[in-house]
């Protein structure tokens, strides 16, 4: 490489454990004489293009360790989408600086920004190495077994339906919980591990694998509420309709889009009014409950899974090995091995760019309102160490001295 200088940037949405990414790479590059500097870019690639940037190589070892441990993206982060004159200017921000290294911790959309830049370094001749550094909640990206961010929210979601249950079983009723996933459902089916005795909920799953139908979903409530006196539902913000059309999109009548051009499905509570209100209408079931998880399955700091936290330190840790010695751009993968060990690989950007993951069907149990044992096995082990347990009381009953005298 022609240059000392590295630059990292995070981008998309926080999660629990994207800054241990950044601090893998940050102390990792500690490790080779050949580089001088690390730089952070504020706020993403907009960071890049406002040259924005923050001297890591000044940051005590101490406080990097800190901001390991905590969620959110400490360098802050940025919905924008770059096209190929947006990744143009990136790349001569880098080449004004000097920059020889540059890592993106990102999803889908992050890996396809990576792609253009390195090929805009490639066209100019200019020695620029390009690496991908994954992170998603949704653990949508293609080629990984799982994505680091994903397990520590798939705990959360977890957790917060083992408690939602045990709410409905004191006080029955219907409960629906929202759960983010607009193309991929294992999020949403994560809500599955919170179950321990055989009439926990969530009894029904909705995932966006397969086509929602609102009936259908009314009878299969009134069908669990009918047989144990209550019905707890997980249901993905991407439910879709035959025509693929998000059930959300048809509730809102002002429609908030993102960067990306996609309806706004996070952030409000719309889906979940909208079921809760079909249910009670309908089904005349008085006591109906919804909830919206929106953005605190992102970096919820009481919920981290020890295995998540290792393996986004690890991957940044190897993506940076992966650009000092691997002699190719590209981006880094979890791959699973035995009972559960993970090794890493350096895919193809265009492998991963771009592309979207969805649930194996596999995973989806042939009612598509449950998972299936295989997705159990693959879940478990990301929760990680220490998940809470629940128990009921065993105490008998006591016979009845009123009822039926006289």
């Amino acid at each position: 490489m022609a240059s000392g200088k590295i630059l990292v940037a995070q981008g998309g949405g926080p999660t629990a454990v994207i800054n241990q990414s950044l601090v893998g790479v940050t102390l990792e590059a500690r490790r080779f004489r050949e580089i001088e500097l690390v730089y952070g870019a504020r706020c993403g690639v907009r960071g890049i293009l406002d040259e924005d940037f923050l001297d890591l190589t000044q940051e005590t070892s101490q406080n990097l360790e800190l901001v390991a441990n905590t969620p959110s993206s400490a360098l802050g982060s940025t919905r924008d989408k770059p096209d190929v004159k947006y990744c143009q200017e990136i790349f001569k921000v880098l080449r004004a600086h000097q920059i020889g290294h540059f890592f993106y911790i990102g999803g889908n959309d992050s890996s396809d920004t990576v792609r253009i830049v390195s090929q805009e370094a490639q066209k100019a001749a200019y020695p620029l190495r390009c690496i991908h550094i994954p992170k998603t909640i949704d653990n949508d990206l293609v080629g990984s077994d799982h994505t680091p961010g994903f397990p520590s929210a798939a705990r959360f979601v977890a957790q917060a339906f083992a408690g939602a249950n045990l709410d409905n079983a004191s006080l029955p009723g219907v409960y629906v919980g929202v759960v983010m996933g607009r193309h991929a459902g294992f999020l949403t089916a994560a809500a599955a591990l919170g179950r321990k005795y055989p009439d926990d909920g969530p009894h029904l799953i909705y995932l966006p694998e397969r086509t929602f139908a609102l009936e259908q979903f009314l009878a299969d409530v009134k069908a669990v509420h009918d047989r144990i006196g209550r019905c707890v539902v997980a249901v993905s913000e991407g439910i879709h309709d035959a025509s693929g059309t998000p059930i959300a999109s048809l509730l809102v009548k002002d429609q908030e889009r993102d960067a990306h051009g996609n309806v706004q499905l996070s952030g409000n509570g719309a889906l979940a009014d909208l079921l809760c209100e079909e249910i009670k209408n309908k089904l005349q079931i008085k006591r109906v409950r919804g909830d919206t998880f929106g953005y605190l399955q992102r970096s919820f700091i009481g919920c981290v899974s020890d295995v998540d936290q290792r393996e986004a330190r690890e991957v940044g840790e190897k993506a940076l090995q992966f650009a000092m010695r691997g002699g190719r751009d590209g981006s880094v993968a979890i791959r699973r091995s035995g009972d559960y060990a993970v090794d890493y690989a350096l895919l193809q950007l265009q492998e991963v760019a771009g592309k979207t993951r969805v649930m194996e069907d596999a995973f989806i149990a042939a009612s598509g309102t449950d998972v299936t044992e295989a997705f159990r096995q693959y879940l478990r082990p990301l929760l990680g160490a220490g998940m809470p347990d629940v128990f009921r009381l065993r105490a008998e009953p006591v016979a009845k001295v009123l009822a039926g005298a006289g």
